[in-house]
């Protein structure tokens, strides 16, 4: 067991005090920077760094990035769905360390979606009913994974399929 704790720190965006959705850091007793190459092999990482260490994925419909002693997490209801997040990556860390012989270790980032190709299929109308300014900031989220097609109300039928197909080819659940 490479993994055996953490101590989970949920809070506000210091940035935007209003959001309804809360962020988790969780502090790790232990030094995972080992696994990370593996995780992003087996998780389907989609952002590497290998200076400061770090891997980035999607699941859950939250961002995760693990560092090698601090895993953050976004847009979470509550403190329960953060536990219930940071269990499963417990779980998952500490399952492909004890499988790493088996598992070809991966420093590549996987490649992002096109925020311009994104946007051309959003309304472009930034009518703010998805929350946020701009249609280019919901591009911005949801060519990181943030955000799904469903963030946008105004979103045509025939764009909101094309899009969800542009975007399935680059974040898997």
């Amino acid at each position: 067991m490479l993994l055996r704790g953490y101590r989970k720190e949920v809070f506000r965006p210091e940035c935007n005090p209003s959001f309804t959705s809360l962020h988790c850091h969780a502090h790790l007793d232990q030094d995972v920077s080992e696994v990370l190459p593996y995780l992003n092999a087996a998780l389907g990482g989609f952002e590497y760094t290998t200076d400061p260490p770090s891997v980035t994925f999607r699941a859950h419909g939250k961002l995760i990035t693990v560092h090698p002693r601090l895993v953050a997490v976004n847009a979470l209801k509550d403190g329960e769905e953060a536990e219930r997040i940071l269990a499963w990556l417990q779980r998952e860390i500490n399952q492909t360390w004890a499988e790493r012989d088996s598992i070809v270790p991966s420093t590549e980032s996987l490649p992002r979606p096109q925020l311009l190709e994104v946007l051309k299929l959003l309304p472009r109308n930034n009518c703010k009913k998805c929350g946020q300014p701009t249609c280019m900031v919901l591009a911005a989220q949801m060519a990181e994974g943030a955000k799904g097609v469903e963030a946008c109300p105004e979103l045509a039928p025939e764009n909101a399929v094309r899009l969800e197909e542009y975007l399935r080819a680059y974040f898997r659940e």
